[in-house]
């Protein structure tokens, strides 16, 4: 007896069992993945400001006098293209821009966040890209940070010059948010929330609702089925099995 209550206290899972309760409520997952994905949709496209990119790129060749170049110069100014890039995010450099552009209320950690400066293998450009909700400002850090940057670079690397490849644009389009991913991640969130919220409830129900039930969790045999006679709205009687 004490071996069958210790057995009735184990809790049996059977996927499949669950698979098929996922599958018999998957109206409800659908609509929770679709309510989501709208609500994702209507926060990215009228809820969240609008992020434009501007991107500004120089090149940097580590030549000292007016020779012609030679590769090892090419060889070293590509070796050298993550210390420019270390240089371009600096303090120093960004603490300037913010004073030289005036930008009140911005610290230098806030503002380091919206820079990114990508420098490629194999190459001495250097691209540095400037992410803001306003595309005028964005373009304006973008070619502060590489005026700033080209006298910086230069007098710590004891270089003669930094040329420009191309100067900041300004961002006609919108860079972020994704619409398609918020809606997506929306969708898919929504979904797995549903199905892990029918998963637990359907763990936490231990009640007895057929003579399955009762042979599987108590492990008793059922003898017989009582009918259970109930009236519908008409008055007729209904006989259900109990």
């Amino acid at each position: 007896m004490e071996d069958h209550r210790e057995n009735n206290n184990e809790i049996e899972l059977d996927l499949l069992e669950i698979v098929h309760v996922l599958l018999g409520r998957f109206w409800i997952i659908l609509c929770a993945g679709v309510i989501a994905a709208l609500a994702g949709f209507v926060v990215s496209a009228y809820v969240l400001a609008p992020v434009y990119e501007s991107t500004t790129k120089i090149y940097i060749l580590n030549k000292t006098d007016n020779t012609a170049v030679t590769y090892t110069d090419v060889q070293m100014g590509t070796q050298l293209t993550k210390d420019y890039a270390e240089l371009i995010n600096s303090r120093y450099v960004i603490q300037k821009v913010i004073d030289l552009l005036s930008l009140e209320g911005i610290e230098y950690e806030e503002l380091m966040k919206k820079v990114s400066v990508d420098a490629p293998a194999d190459t001495r450009i250097v691209s540095i890209t400037v992410k803001h909700t306003d595309p005028a400002l964005a373009m304006s850090i973008a070619n502060g940070i590489r005026e700033v940057a080209e006298e910086h670079i230069q007098n710590v690397m004891d270089l003669e010059a930094v040329n420009v490849v191309e100067t900041a644009n300004m961002p006609m389009e919108k860079s972020g948010p994704s619409i398609l991913k918020w809606t997506l991640i929306g969708g898919m969130a929504g979904g797995f929330l549903a199905c892990a919220a029918i998963v637990i409830i359907f763990l936490l129900d231990d009640t007895i609702k057929s003579s399955e039930d009762v042979e599987k969790y108590l492990g008793l045999s059922t003898l017989a089925m009582v009918p259970v006679i109930s009236e519908d709205n008409t008055g007729r009687k209904i006989k259900r099995k109990k």
